[in-house]
């Protein structure tokens, strides 16, 4: 007989967590699928009833009919798959289980590096209240600086005397 199991083995909290707020439909509806599932499952007996076969003796005049159907039950088997790839994906997932924890512990350093950028980010003024003094202080680089770095109107690097196209560039440097 299969493994009967008496609760879910699905972490539905952590599956939650990794689900995005747009698909919240998605995800409740498919824990009600599950639900239900589990439901149905767990509304059955875990093992077949048993079957009287006295009684059936009694009644039916030739009991060697009972016999023969209780032997032929008896012989039948119902062919269950046997498991053998558990310990392939437990093999499988042990090779590469350090590869995943350090790729994530990578993306949680770019996570935090942008939830960084994007404090600063919202810690700045609006656009609409910035100053060019504000701008200067906050990108001395990207600001315009008549004094130590004048540029001609419209202010763009294509425009200014001695540009170089990014082409042109790579072009000199392979030379």
């Amino acid at each position: 007989m299969a493994k009967r199991f008496t609760k879910p083995s699905i972490n539905w909290v952590e599956i939650e967590k990794r689900y995005p707020p747009q698909q919240q439909n998605n995800y409740m509806a498919f824990k009600a699928k599950s639900a239900a599932y589990l439901q149905r499952v767990q509304a059955n007996p875990a093992e077949m009833p048993k079957i009287d076969w006295e009684a059936y003796k009694k009644l039916i005049p030739q009991s060697n009919i009972v016999e023969k159907f209780k032997s032929d039950l008896e012989k039948y088997k119902v062919p269950y798959p046997q498991d053998n790839v558990t310990s392939q994906i437990d093999a499988q997932w042990k090779t590469i289980e350090k590869d995943v924890q350090q790729f994530c512990a990578e993306q949680q350093k770019h996570i935090d590096a942008a939830s960084k950028e994007l404090k600063r980010i919202q810690a700045l003024p609006k656009f609409e209240d910035m100053t060019m003094e504000m701008f200067y202080y906050l990108y001395p680089e990207r600001a315009i600086d008549p004094v130590n770095r004048p540029t001609f109107w419209p202010h763009n690097p294509e425009e200014q005397p001695g540009y170089v196209t990014p082409e042109a560039k790579t072009s000199k440097s392979s030379h």
